[in-house]
């Protein structure tokens, strides 16, 4: 008797092994606001004058009160 031959068979079967390699943009916007302050300024001048009347007495009124109507001669 001869010694076993060995055989091999072998049986390869392909897998596929999925590599996942995950990104991501993110666009940012950016605003620049100046803010500018004015401060206008206006000016007016108000002249005021006030007057009082103070009777210190009567005033003298020939012929009596003053009236207008004459009295008959």
């Amino acid at each position: 008797m001869s010694p076993t031959r060995q055989y091999v068979q072998r049986n390869v079967s392909n897998m596929v092994v999925p590599h996942v390699h995950p990104s991501h943009l993110t666009t940012v916007n950016q605003q620049h606001i100046h803010n500018q302050h004015y401060f206008p300024h206006t000016e007016s001048v108000r002249n005021e004058c006030y007057e009082t009347h103070t009777m210190c007495g009567t005033p003298f009124r020939p012929g009596g009160c003053g009236c207008s109507k004459r009295r008959g001669w």
